[in-house]
């Protein structure tokens, strides 16, 4: 893959006088040319207000900005494009569910199941969704290899049950969760289900029919587009009868004080002005994704995993956690006996860029008894060079901290 390196600039800079090897995409994915040169020529030459202003700039933005939303609804084979709402990431479009389906749809004593590995996006709203509707949280465990125990899913959905939300991969463990099967057992009971993909769109191949979810969200800065914007596929119906979660310009028919109408879909979704720049940028990060060998590019990804895997269980008091059959290029662990921070902090110095801490899925550390994790996360432009240099900075980060 070291051809599709030179499409990313930041990737051929140094730290401290070493290359840099890049292993914290899970967090954030660099841009390619294309997608920064989009948003330069945006910013320098065309910049106008999109749906409002009847000036070339604002048509020629408007009309790239719905461009943007065709390349998505096409790229997640979404039914109809107004069922591809632009969001801020994938945390904002789980928030605007939680608060427009949850006023919609839900009441005291009604349940919202999640389950163990969520990312806090994924928890924390349907927290509050739950206090402000006197509903109840339940959540679906997982196994100590990282596999969601999908067997004890029917038996946890009741008819108190609203709505189940799963992650489509766990951004700590790795672990590819089912979630087509997931879907049908949510749906044999009636209980629709959001799927977040932040972790997932990048790595899979992603048919929202096909997957029969009612909610799919991700954010536009993992995969190569500008930070800032995501996306939410919502079904039709949904998106029909929940009421907008924001209030303001571009999302209305008509005002009164008396009483307003909402504009047609996707508008009613997307109050104020939208980050127009950014959603064009993401709409050329999926035209550089669609231009490339996706199935190659997945498939080098798990060679990756498979190196890191074996390399660094090599290492004497080094813990992988998340050891599912079916994962994505993520590798979590824990050195024995030494913090997390100081391993991140030795392997920076080493230029080698990985996270630390609880990464934001606190409940999976805690269910492994840790106060935090290392994670390297890897991308089609990583190489097999730069997991060995992981495994060799681990080594030496060991012996200089043991």
């Amino acid at each position: 893959m070291m051809d599709i390196r030179s499409y990313f600039p930041l990737l051929s800079q140094s730290v401290d006088g070493r290359p840099l090897v890049y292993l914290d995409n899970a967090a954030t994915a660099q841009k390619p040319q294309v997608v920064i040169d989009v948003v330069n020529e945006l910013h320098t030459s065309l910049n106008g207000n999109i749906h409002r202003g009847v000036h070339r700039m604002a048509e020629q933005c408007t009309e790239r900005y719905e461009a943007a939303r065709e390349s998505v609804r096409e790229y997640i084979n979404a039914e109809k494009a107004h069922e591809v709402i632009f969001t801020s990431g994938a945390t904002a479009g789980i928030n605007l569910v939680a608060f427009a389906f949850g006023e919609r749809y839900v009441g005291a004593g009604d349940e919202i199941v999640v389950t163990e590995m969520e990312h806090h996006s994924n928890i924390v709203p349907w927290q509050l969704l739950c206090e402000r509707k006197g509903a109840t949280l339940k959540v679906l465990p997982f196994a100590d290899s990282g596999e969601l125990r999908t067997d004890l899913l029917p038996a946890l959905i009741s008819k108190k049950t609203k709505l189940l939300a799963v992650a489509h991969v766990s951004n700590v463990l790795g672990s590819i969760n089912p979630v087509d099967e997931i879907v049908r057992i949510a749906h044999a009971q009636g209980v629709p289900v959001l799927v977040d993909g932040a972790q997932g769109v990048q790595h899979l191949p992603v048919d929202v029919r096909q997957m029969g979810c009612d909610f799919y969200a991700f954010s536009g800065h993992k995969v190569y587009a500008p930070t800032g914007t995501g996306v939410l596929y919502a079904k039709e119906k949904f998106l029909d009868e929940m009421p907008p979660w924001q209030g303001g310009g571009d999302m209305v028919k008509t005002v009164t004080f008396d009483k307003t109408t909402y504009a047609d879909l996707p508008y009613k979704f997307e109050a104020g002005t939208a980050n127009y720049v950014g959603v064009i940028g993401l709409g050329a990060a999926i035209g550089f994704l669609k231009n490339l060998d996706l199935d190659a590019a997945r498939l080098h990804e798990q060679e990756l995993l498979r190196r890191a895997t074996e390399r660094l269980q090599e290492i004497d008091g080094l813990a992988i956690y998340g050891l599912a059959p079916q994962k994505c290029s993520i590798v979590s662990f824990a050195l024995k006996g030494i913090h997390h921070l100081d391993v991140a902090q030795v392997l920076d110095k080493q230029g080698i860029a990985v996270r630390s801490g609880t990464l934001c899925a606190e409940p999976v550390a805690r269910r492994y008894g840790l106060t935090g994790m290392v994670r390297a996360s890897f991308a089609f432009y990583n190489t097999l060079a730069e997991v060995d240099a992981l495994a060799e900075g681990l080594k030496r980060a060991k012996n200089m901290l043991s």
